[in-house]
């Protein structure tokens, strides 16, 4: 239950992650502002959003590794790892029984 719990919480904050990185503006202006175009277009305004979505980068950020440690630990089954070679052994198989031939009189 726990695992599912926060397997939502690591999704939802990697989709508002990626929603909050894309809504920064660019630091570099690049070709727009070679051919005078990418004038202040924020959404927030000039100072204020590049706080607000700064901070809200960084925050997300934290909980999408610390999410992934998490999800990591939890998720972990048994001692072994496929790329050590250590895995736990199988269950041995059993023999199906077969009845003895009953003989005929």
């Amino acid at each position: 239950m726990l695992y599912y719990l926060a397997a939502t919480v690591y999704v939802l904050a990697c989709l508002l992650l990626l929603l909050v990185v894309l809504l920064q503006q660019g630091k570099g202006g690049g070709m727009a502002s070679a051919f005078g175009g990418g004038g202040s277009q924020t959404a927030f305004g000039a100072r204020a959003g590049a706080t607000v979505l700064t901070r809200a980068t960084t925050v997300l950020g934290v909980l999408f590794m610390i999410g992934a440690l998490m999800l990591a630990i939890i998720g972990q089954r048994g001692p072994g790892s496929l790329l050590s070679g250590e895995r736990a052994a199988p269950a041995p198989a059993t023999a199906p029984v077969v009845p003895a031939p009953v003989e005929k009189k």
